[in-house]
């Protein structure tokens, strides 16, 4: 579990400098240039990845369960996953009307999917892992918006194109992801 843990504090923490310390941030990438910084906080990520990914896999090979979930959250979570990914899809297709009306559709994809599996299992890792990111992703969400209301952002309007695209863009991933890498990349068959 501590790697787990350390694994979360990296990069939940380099994916947190812009709520905590974004003066800081900006003086950092003038500093060094664009190219740098996103190299480095790749780098840091990537590390923080890569221990959570282990840790979570040491931490499911002696499982501490915390609450059974009935079988019946396995639906709903596949149902809020498919969500996420669209979500996560309209923060990358242009002009779609999701992104334009919710303004951070990733954080709000990441918030569902927390929850998703929130929802559909019950160890403490679990718990840990999924708990860590919907934490983050509620207090980044917020932190964006605040930023988006003091810069008076505006987003562009979306079209009809746009957000079919985004649709589909999203449920193939999630297809693709749930009947297929999910097993291969995390050892669980969401639909077995």
């Amino acid at each position: 579990m501590t790697i787990l843990i350390l694994g979360l504090i990296i990069f939940l923490g380099m994916h947190s400098i812009r709520i905590v310390a974004d003066e800081r941030r900006t003086a950092l990438r003038a500093r060094f240039g664009e190219s740098a910084w996103k190299a480095g906080y790749g780098l840091v990520s990537l590390i923080g990845l890569v221990l959570v990914s282990v840790g979570y896999g040491m931490a499911r090979q002696d499982p501490l369960l915390v609450w059974a979930p009935p079988t019946a959250m396995r639906h709903v979570a596949a149902l809020l996953t498919a969500i996420a990914f669209v979500l996560l899809a309209a923060a990358y297709v242009p002009r779609n009307r999701i992104k334009s009306s919710l303004h951070h559709p990733m954080l709000l994809g990441v918030k569902v999917w927390a929850l998703a599996h929130l929802l559909a299992n019950g160890t403490l890792a679990d718990l840990v892992l999924f708990g860590s990111f919907l934490a983050w992703a509620i207090v980044c969400f917020s932190a964006a918006r605040r930023r988006d209301r003091a810069a008076g952002t505006r987003y562009l309007a979306g079209t009809m194109a746009g957000t079919l695209a985004t649709l589909v863009v999203g449920l193939a991933a999630w297809a693709m992801f749930a009947l297929w890498l999910h097993e291969r990349w995390i050892g669980v068959r969401p639909f077995g």
